[in-house]
């Protein structure tokens, strides 16, 4: 089978990829992910996922389709849910694009965190594939949770700390700097 791979990063793409080609299926990455603040976090995921790629030979697209502007929008229309508006913004794009190249179905690493809404993850994927009858691959890729980590260290890439978006930097940041500080918050 033809799955493409929505592909949030290249140290969460290690162990789906490997999964999908062990399983002999034929993968593609692809890289969507305009919730990625600033640029320059872009940039250094997509060289992470483009090291992985080559290290396992997957085709990799998708660069270059940054539209800040279309998933500010998309976003920002309720605040409190833009974790599932940021899935759904995204998936769509994937669908679109497994539907472009001919893929018999799609998959997403952000099926790999333990720091995602997994369940919300997967509806969504489901909802998707429904209306546009293009096959989800489901799998609970955190079972691989720790052996990702273990492949990121052997490739020697880019590993970040946080989701991407500039609400989850600012979380990230904020329980740094308060957690340790007596007295604060």
């Amino acid at each position: 089978m033809k799955i493409l791979l929505h592909a949030c990063c290249g140290p969460c793409a290690t162990y789906p990829i490997e999964q999908l080609l062990l399983k002999k299926h034929e993968v593609e990455c692809y890289f969507f992910n305009p919730n990625i603040q600033g640029y320059r976090e872009y940039v250094a995921r997509y060289e992470a996922l483009k090291t992985v790629c080559s290290y396992y030979n997957v085709r990799l697209s998708g660069f270059g389709e940054y539209d800040l502007h279309a998933w500010l929008s998309s976003v920002l229309t309720d605040i409190r849910a833009r974790c599932s508006l940021c899935y759904t913004h995204r998936i769509n794009a994937a669908v679109k694009k497994a539907a472009e190249s001919g893929a018999d179905s799609f998959t997403t690493t952000l099926l790999i965190s333990r720091k995602q809404d997994h369940e919300k993850i997967r509806t969504i994927c489901e909802n998707i594939s429904g209306d546009t009858g293009i096959g989800f691959f489901y799998d609970d890729f955190r079972k691989g949770w720790k052996e990702h980590w273990k492949i990121t260290e052997k490739l020697n890439i880019y590993k970040q700390g946080y989701c991407g978006c500039l609400f989850s930097e600012k979380e990230r940041f904020e329980k740094t700097l308060y957690d340790g500080c007596a007295g604060i918050g």
